[in-house]
């Protein structure tokens, strides 16, 4: 990994609560602009370890947790917007008919295909997410909206769940024109976190790459901080990502 930024900076690096690697710059100079370059060498490999279709894999749903798992899981189920909490889980009961899901990961996984199905991708350059019942409202938003639903629609059905931010490695990052990508991880005893994606209605695979995770949204900004200046002095601001596939041995 390499950040090249200017102005001129000294560098901090710590873990949060989370676990996710956080870099603080201190700035040494004035400026009129402030850039940041993130470069990322990824050497990918199958996800570790490899599931089985053993029955004994299969986590029955509601979830039990043991006394070890209890506390910490409890943190996760917690609401984010309590106020959103029956209509959301009134849609969850509607959008997945949990007489015939075989466990929790079907569970988990309807979710993502329901959100899919009925909620349309709009990209969104507003700050921050909508809140669960606007995007169920509107029937849209951008994938960290979604991402957001699936969170609290989770939570609803008594699931730990987090928010997980990072990228898709699509045509879009191939030609130098995608964004932040945005999904959801929910905790299943004996299998662990596990993501899937309610944008492609899909479970997570190599072309996500994880950056950040959260009980919260507002817990994976990738650029946060304060800056110095005339009122008014904020002229805008550009992302773009990019990736590129190295041949091996290259």
């Amino acid at each position: 990994m390499r950040l090249d930024i200017a102005p001129e900076f000294e560098l901090e690096w710590s873990r949060d609560l989370f676990g996710n690697s956080v870099a603080t710059a201190y700035f040494l100079n004035s400026s009129d602009h402030l850039r940041i370059r993130s470069e990322v060498l990824l050497d990918q490999t199958p996800p570790f370890p490899l599931r089985t279709a053993r029955p004994s894999t299969l986590v029955t749903f509601p979830a039990q947790f043991s006394e070890l798992e209890s506390a910490i899981a409890a943190a996760y189920q917690t609401t984010t917007f309590p106020e959103d909490v029956a209509k959301v889980k009134e849609w969850a009961r509607t959008a997945i008919d949990l007489r015939w899901v075989r466990g929790a990961e079907d569970v988990v996984a309807g979710v993502a295909l329901a959100i899919r199905r009925t909620i349309k991708y709009r990209r969104r350059e507003a700050k921050g997410v909508q809140t669960p019942a606007i995007t169920l409202a509107e029937q849209s938003g951008s994938c960290r909206d979604m991402a957001t639903l699936m969170l609290e629609a989770l939570r609803a059905l008594g699931l730990p769940a987090r928010f997980a931010s990072g990228y898709l490695d699509c045509a879009a990052s191939e030609a130098g024109r995608a964004s932040m990508h945005a999904w959801a991880e929910a905790y299943l005893p004996e299998i662990g976190w596990i993501g899937y994606d309610p944008t492609l209605g899909e479970a997570t695979s190599l072309k996500h790459v994880l950056t950040a995770v959260s009980n919260h949204p507002r817990g994976v900004m990738p650029v946060s901080g304060t800056f110095v200046d005339e009122k008014n002095a904020y002229i805008g601001m550009k992302v773009t990502v990019q990736t590129e596939r190295i041949p091996v041995g290259a």
